[in-house]
């Protein structure tokens, strides 16, 4: 795995991404999720789901940083695939702090072009190009989206539920996260347009009545 897409996917990168909950917090205040037992459904549900949605376009944007792309098209699928206003949200906010980090740490005219074109882009989006600029490959990208989309959730539920961290760590590492990035990293050449669209309804319900209930109440995760 490339060292841009290890550095990405740390929860240390400066990305915004420890303000997420991937929507636990929401299954946690149903009591959806209470123990270790039931976070392999949940996280592998999330992965094939919306973890395999962001890494296909993470695949999908490392193509385009090597070979050229039309970024706001790349960016309105994604948002087309995102029905959910908390969802698209939420993924603009972390694409926006992961974009001034990496413009730092990897800057590129490919990143001047993006963000001219996308100021706000989708955070799989700007996860791929910064692993494409930085010389890694689209499977590289892909396994970096797909896994912040169960490592996020995971170490939520630490804070949420004060669960065992070597417990919940055991479930993410037993997750087939290979398999949902070598299917994404398959299709990143494709056109944007056929790009896989996998749907996650429940979660699309939990982002938006958490937007509400964040409103109305403290929340730790702001979604």
């Amino acid at each position: 795995m490339d060292l841009s897409a290890l550095i990405l996917a740390d929860s240390r990168f400066p990305g915004g991404g420890h303000v997420h909950s991937g929507g636990m917090e929401e299954v946690v205040s149903r009591r959806l999720v209470t123990s270790v037992r039931d976070l392999p459904g949940f996280l592998s549900g999330r992965l094939r789901t919306a973890g395999f949605l962001t890494a296909v376009f993470a695949a999908a944007s490392a193509h385009a940083a090597v070979t050229g792309g039309n970024w706001s098209i790349l960016d309105s699928e994604l948002d087309a695939r995102t029905p959910s206003l908390a969802q698209r949200e939420a993924s603009r906010a972390q694409g926006r702090g992961t974009a001034r980090a990496g413009r730092i740490a990897w800057p590129s005219p490919v990143l001047d072009t993006l963000l001219a074109e996308t100021p706000r882009p989708h955070h799989p989006v700007i996860v791929g190009a910064l692993v494409g600029v930085a010389g890694g490959s689209p499977y590289d990208a892909a396994m970096a989206a797909a896994y912040l989309a169960v490592s996020g959730p995971a170490s939520a539920v630490v804070r949420l539920l004060g669960l065992d961290p070597f417990a919940v760590n055991a479930v993410v590492a037993r997750l087939d996260l290979g398999t949902v990035a070598s299917e994404a990293a398959a299709v990143a050449g494709d056109d944007p347009a056929s790009l896989p669209s996998p749907g996650s309804p429940a979660l699309d319900l939990f982002a938006e009545a958490h937007a509400r209930h964040h409103q109305e109440e403290v929340r730790l995760f702001a979604s």
